[in-house]
């Protein structure tokens, strides 16, 4: 188990670069599947989508009160993604990290 997180360490911690990141550490675990980074991949993925979709959604609000929130509420997930990674955990993301597991199953 040890080793299967030291392998996976760098492609999960790369999940969590919002965006382009996702797909790198996707493309960096295609070859030999690591199931402590597919873990995190998934997280990854989850709060990139949760970033782009509630920032769709806030930007057609002009007003800083509704737009801190949502910047405080996906930088608090992705500290805690990003440190649990560095760590070498699989402890999903508050709130939303069992979803993104489920959700994203079938992404390895």
């Amino acid at each position: 188990m040890n080793n299967t997180i030291e392998t996976g360490k760098t492609a999960a911690i790369t999940s969590y670069i919002l965006g382009i990141g996702v797909f790198i550490a996707m493309s960096m675990n295609s070859d030999d599947k690591n199931t402590f980074a597919s873990f995190h991949i998934r997280q990854g993925l989850g709060l990139t989508l949760t970033f782009i979709s509630l920032g769709l959604i806030i930007s057609n609000f002009d007003s800083l009160m509704i737009s801190a929130p949502m910047w405080i509420f996906v930088s608090v997930l992705w500290s805690y993604g990003i440190f649990t990674a560095i760590k070498g955990e699989t402890k999903p993301v508050p709130l939303l990290g069992n979803l993104f597991q489920k959700w994203f199953a079938n992404i390895s």
